[in-house]
């Protein structure tokens, strides 16, 4: 028995031109994950941007939080010179 399934979903429809649309999902997924333990634990977006180590400019609500985080863990790491 085989099964064969279709989706809807675009992948790329809510991702970065510059960022390949699977890592940008795995991003998101781990974005949300980690906001929702801030957020159960009293936490503010703010406060998950910070633990990620990125600035939270102004009133930041959560799903701007989630695609902040996602964009910092797709980010590449800056090359060092000797």
């Amino acid at each position: 028995m085989t099964m064969t399934g279709t989706t809807t979903i675009d992948l790329s429809a809510s991702a970065p031109r510059n960022i390949d649309p699977g890592h940008w999902h795995q991003s998101v997924g781990y974005a949300r994950q980690a906001c929702a333990r801030v957020f159960r634990d009293g936490g503010s977006p703010a406060e998950a941007m910070t633990a990620f180590g990125v600035k939270a400019d102004g009133r930041v609500d959560w799903s701007r939080a989630v695609e902040l985080i996602a964009e910092s863990m797709c980010a590449r790491p800056a090359r060092r010179v000797a």
